[in-house]
């Protein structure tokens, strides 16, 4: 066993101030070795989340007591039998879905997540239904495969994609999650061409990703939407080349051929709807509650040709994916850096789960 320590949510639901009521603590656990095909991490960085949220305040149910975090990177420090590709000393960013590579959701190259790796995510294992962390000999539920707010961590080999050294850890990281999921909606499902308009409705963490995956691509037009004035700031300070509040891009008319819906509210995909041009994709990847409805008219979507996609993880494969994003970035194209809003201490989660909820944050990232 090796000793460890991290961020714990011990009951969902409970209200806020996070920083008062205090449903996750950090504290010293117990960490088996890592079985045949599996590997001990050292993590290094950790992004905080909307979908650590989600389980927190009881959007997304998910057993308890779970070691949060799931958009993390870190070193290999142990391999387990079986796992003959990768080295100990190597940097692996964390993939929160797995793909075992055989199931039918698997041979979709990422349109549909896998479906045991959606199993074990559900029920708070590691693929192949293995827990790894106690706590006082009772058993500790993995979060999406990573539990990536603690100092170590053991993982399935599928849930980890290797990159170069040269990758920092502060970039690293956020690939796994922001970058995946709202840079892979662009690339993977929006596909935008020259001279075409890209909106980005939601610019936190994914829908900044999204704005700096447009803005890669050559002679296309980026707008930014967002009720928060700040958030509106940043997106113009990384070059997008327009920004609104919701009400004022419906009043100005704004069109485009691609809309990427990253807030996970039913008012934002309604947005993202009216905004989509005739021709043109409404791609979501938000989690909204699974109680959220909205108003739609099917003969819009008829006579303009438009379409309304759903897109998990950006519809990525990680281990297609992630280089490609990492060839972005050393080309100097994609600057992921400029997610990063605050540095912060693995003791501060509650405090940061707080102002992820309030909208101050675009991507709050824990170092160790």
């Amino acid at each position: 066993m090796f000793r460890i320590r991290g961020a714990v949510l011990e009951r969902i639901g409970l209200p806020r101030p996070y920083a008062r009521s205090r449903p996750i603590n950090v504290v010293e656990l117990d960490l088996a070795p890592p079985a045949a095909g599996e590997l001990r991490v050292r993590i290094e960085a950790a992004g905080v989340c909307h979908s650590d949220l989600s389980v927190v305040d009881g959007t997304r149910v998910r057993p308890v007591p779970m070691l949060l975090g799931h958009e993390a990177a870190g070193l290999i420090e142990q391999v387990g039998a079986g796992v003959d590709d990768l080295a100990v000393g190597q940097r692996v960013v964390m993939a929160f879905v797995p793909r075992c590579g055989c199931c039918p959701a698997c041979a979709t190259e990422g349109v549909t997540p896998c479906e045991p790796g959606s199993a074990a995510n559900a029920a708070g294992t590691l693929l192949g239904g293995g827990m790894r962390l106690s706590r006082d000999g009772r058993p500790v539920y993995h979060h999406l495969g990573v539990s990536g707010f603690a100092t170590q961590a053991v993982v399935n080999r599928a849930s980890a994609v290797p990159v170069d050294p040269d990758v920092p850890p502060n970039v690293a990281a956020l690939l796994g999650c922001a970058v995946l999921t709202g840079g892979g909606a662009v690339l993977n499902v929006g596909r935008p061409r020259p001279h075409q308009t890209v909106a980005v409705v939601g610019l936190g963490g994914v829908g900044m990703a999204a704005v700096l995956t447009a803005l890669a691509h050559n002679d296309v037009r980026v707008v930014g939407v967002d009720p928060l004035p700040d958030k509106l700031a940043a997106a113009r300070a990384v070059g997008a080349h327009e920004t609104y509040t919701p009400q004022q891009a419906t009043e100005a008319g704004v069109k485009a051929a691609v809309v990427v819906e990253a807030a996970g509210h039913a008012a934002a995909l309604q947005t993202a709807i009216e905004l989509t041009a005739a021709g043109g994709r409404t791609i979501t990847v938000g989690l909204t509650p699974p109680e959220a409805r909205i108003s739609l008219s099917p003969l819009g979507l008829v006579v303009e040709g438009r379409t309304l996609i759903g897109s998990y993880l950006g519809s990525a494969v990680p281990s297609r994916d992630i280089p490609r994003f990492v060839r972005l970035w050393r080309s100097g194209r994609l600057p992921v850096e400029s997610l990063v809003s605050s540095t912060i201490a693995l003791d501060e989660i509650n405090d940061a789960m707080d102002r992820l909820a309030d909208g101050t944050a675009v991507r709050q990232l824990i170092t160790f």
